[in-house]
């Protein structure tokens, strides 16, 4: 095949003899502009640059209509094109160097689906809307759904009872009402052997779909009705005149955008697939192809759009959810190991009197769980492999005296201590509770938030630069260039699931290969966790504090006001406290729901004056929170109204009534970390979720709330209801979204990919053996740079 230089000479050749023909179209065998647009479009191919396509583009418009046109146009054409193409080959020029220093992936699949013939521009910006912008990205875009067509009868022949399609013309179209709040369109297709009916109720718009005349297939199962053969909202295609697809066979099915049809969508992907499909790269080697049974990657991409058989479809799925996790799985690992390999980890050799002290001085005894986690952390803390940590504890685990002796071990080891929350409720939260339990022992703690005045500020950061803090607990703030250490060992990231990978990276950069510890309460399934968490070793605390009574969680809808603010009264006379959580801070125009400022006002003048009733939400100033937290773990406040900001770490065990307003509106693991803000003492708590679902999702959601108090459970369900991108964020952790594999559904594969994965990682850690070329490229190509876990250089 030519390359792009040896088609730009052929492109240019006829340019000087057409001018010298007299611009009569002459210059070359079957016309000049038949020749310069077919080797245009062979340019086009082998082409990446945008700026090359462009060219191309307005080059092939510029010839389009060459024939058509006077002399004197096509003379000016010619100009034109003279300096398009001598653009062009400076182009290609800059092109050829930079793709012989590039990577090694066919650029064909860089390619902007712009270029596929039948899109251009603007069905292209279409495709967009769908993040469809390369060929590689359109063979990527699964079929939600397929419809088997492969079926076909003649209507004659159908039967009652039986699932079939047939194929006729549009030969009459109906609506009735027969009675109120009641439509009945009727379409009737006939092949010249019987006529079929097509019913839709409520669906009055199907009518325009169907004009006389149209060729149109009905699918779906039989039914005799009123004399005639009737299928009830039957799928449907229309049939286009253009028989590049065969409507016989099993045909995709895509989620869509206004402007683009099923048909137009199949046309691009058959395109694609017949013209570019032998040169898509094969990720998996033969050996592990062989071993799991898994097809070529060329045949299930086929297979995936256009099988001969539905079975085929799951073989190919298969296929490409494999390739697609073991190239993410290969990137984590990747990551790991450069991570293991790093320059040498802190060793953490100091005495144990400290901790030994804070663990007798405990009025509880650790569990067993809480004991194996920290045996786990102590063991990584005393190597001099750098600690990179993941603690995963459902609410009320007790994560946090286990960081607590990763802190101690620290300090005691001549080490300053880390620790980043989410919000300045739990940082603050954090901060009181090593105050009051550590400052006995001699240890300086620190808090570093966002809202401390410039002086108070200020004394923080001198007192973290010169080492007279041990421990300092912050939000954000501490990942501010000013703030220096003095001797950084211990890392630990709290609710790390709020935190990105970046922020991390910078927290930890600011000592030297410091050990890592980051604790999340937001159960996580396992293949999830290797995922998102790949880089980390996981430690799992599985076990609840003895004597926890399980929280009763009840679904209340709004009319039941009267009831629950009966029961709140009788819980706060019993000497309990009470958690009302309102969505929104102040009221807003776009959504439905209440204001904790407005809730609050409206409690303590009309419904409970003979209450105590607080307010907390995130912009309150820190001394004011700090105040509301005090008043109510004092209990001077028998009722507080917040907003989601007590979420995690807000710990007051008198509190075990919380009332949930508009659940709806929250993910069921949200919920079930504001549950955990009671149920942390011997008195029974509950939780009431106050409700109005309007859709069927909804109400299952408010359901498994009511039947479970199982972390892990209810992340599963979340995760089946929302998938892991809404669910999690994986977005900020620098996850790509995945095209074809579910982390759930998936969870073997998870398993097999990272096990094959860790092979090819174990055996070339850098991939820098030929056979692993194309890995390295795959992993550049699907993640490039923002994929933070990665680095293949």
């Amino acid at each position: 095949m030519a390359d792009k230089e040896e088609i730009l000479q052929k492109l240019l050749k006829p340019v000087g003899i057409e001018k010298k023909a007299g611009y009569n179209n002459s210059s070359v065998f079957g016309g000049f502009d038949n020749y310069i647009l077919q080797w245009l479009d062979r340019l086009a191919e082998l082409s990446s640059d945008e700026r090359v396509l462009e060219l191309i583009a307005d080059l092939k418009e510029l010839f389009s209509d060459y024939s058509r046109v006077q002399i004197k146009q096509r003379q000016k054409k010619l100009a034109a094109g003279q300096e398009l193409f001598n653009s062009l080959s400076n182009l290609i020029q800059e092109e050829t160097v930079e793709e012989d220093s590039m990577q090694r992936l066919p650029p064909i699949w860089q390619k902007s689906i712009r270029y596929v013939k039948g899109v251009g521009k603007k069905r292209a910006e279409k495709l967009a809307r769908l993040e469809i912008d390369t060929l590689r990205d359109m063979l990527f875009y699964i079929p939600r759904d397929y419809r088997d067509w492969s079926k076909n009868l003649p209507i004659r022949e159908l039967s009652p009872d039986s699932e079939v399609t047939a194929t006729g013309q549009v030969v009459d179209s109906t609506e009735l009402r027969p009675r109120k709040g009641l439509t009945i369109t009727k379409v009737i297709i006939s092949d010249n052997t019987g006529r079929l009916a097509g019913v839709w109720f409520n669906q009055s718009y199907i009518k325009q779909k169907f004009k006389p005349g149209m060729a149109v297939s009905f699918s779906g199962e039989v039914k005799q009705e009123y004399g005639e053969l009737q299928i009830t909202h039957p799928h449907y295609e229309i049939m286009d005149s253009d028989k590049e697809l065969d409507p016989g066979k099993i045909l995709p099915v895509y989620s869509t955008t206004q402007g683009l049809s099923q048909n137009l969508l199949r046309k691009i992907v058959s395109r694609i697939l017949k013209e570019h499909l032998d040169r898509f790269p094969e990720s998996l080697s033969p050996g592990i192809k062989d071993k799991y049974d898994l097809l070529d990657v060329k045949e299930a991409l086929y297979k995936i759009h256009f099988p001969d058989q539905i079975r085929e479809v799951k073989e190919a799925r298969q296929r490409l959810a494999f390739g697609e996790l073991f190239i993410l799985q290969l990137g984590i690992l990747l990551k790991k190991t450069d991570l293991l390999t790093e320059e040498e980890g802190l060793v953490h050799t100091g005495s144990d009197e400290l901790i030994t002290n804070f663990l007798s001085d405990l009025p509880f005894e650790l569990t067993s769980a809480q004991r194996r986690v920290w045996a786990e952390i102590k063991d990584n803390l005393e190597s001099s492999i750098v600690m990179n940590r993941l603690v995963q504890g459902d609410v009320g685990s007790g994560k946090t005296v286990v960081a607590t002796l990763a802190l101690l071990k620290a300090v005691s080891s001549g080490y300053q201590g880390a620790m980043m929350a989410p919000t300045e409720i739990l940082a603050e939260q954090h901060y009181l509770s090593l105050k009051e339990s550590l400052e006995e022992y001699g240890l300086q703690i620190g808090l570093l938030v966002g809202s401390l005045k410039k002086s108070e500020r200020k004394e923080v950061i001198a007192g973290i630069e010169s080492g007279e803090v041990d421990i300092v607990i912050g939000t954000h703030a501490l990942l501010q260039e000013e703030v220096s250490f003095a001797k950084l060992g211990l890392v630990i990231t709290d609710e790390q699931h709020r935190f990105g990978v970046r922020q991390r990276a910078i927290l930890k950069e600011k000592g030297e290969n410091p050990d890592v510890l980051v604790m999340t309460a937001t159960p996580i399934p396992r293949t999830l966790a290797l995922t998102l968490y790949g880089d980390l070793d996981l430690s799992v605390i599985d076990e609840l504090p003895p004597g926890r009574k399980p929280v009763i969680t009840e679904w209340r809808r709004e009319k039941d006001f009267d009831k629950i603010f009966d029961f709140i009264r009788q819980e706060v006379k019993s000497g309990r406290q009470a958690y009302i959580v309102c969505p929104l801070v102040e009221e807003s125009e776009e959504l439905d729901v209440r204001s904790a400022e407005n809730m609050a006002e409206k409690l303590d003048e009309d419904i409970f004056p003979e209450f105590k009733i607080g307010l907390l939400h995130g912009q309150l100033k820190t001394d004011e929170k700090e105040a509301v937290m005090e008043g109510f773990r004092s209990q001077q406040i028998d009722i507080l109204v917040s907003t989601t900001v007590i979420e995690v770490g807000v710990d007051v065990a008198n509190a075990t009534l919380m009332v949930i307003l508009d659940a709806q509106r929250f993910g069921l693991a949200q919920l079930h970390q504001l549950r955990g803000r009671v149920g942390r003492s011997e008195y029974q708590s509950y939780c009431i979720l106050v409700a109005d679902p309007g859709t069927e999702t909804g109400r299952e959601r408010m359901k498994i709330m009511t039947q479970s108090t199982d972390g892990f459970v209810i992340a599963e369900e979340d995760l089946q209801l929302r998938g892991p991108g809404e669910f999690f964020g994986t977005r900020q952790h620098g996850l790509p979204d995945l095209e074809v594999a579910d982390l759930l559904r998936d969870s073997r594969l998870v398993e097999l990919a990272r096990k094959e994965a860790r092979k090819v990682v174990d055996s070339d850690p850098k991939l820098q053996q030929e056979e692993h070329q194309l890995l390295a490229d795959l992993l550049q190509a699907k993640f490039g740079d923002g994929f933070e876990l990665i680095d293949v250089s």
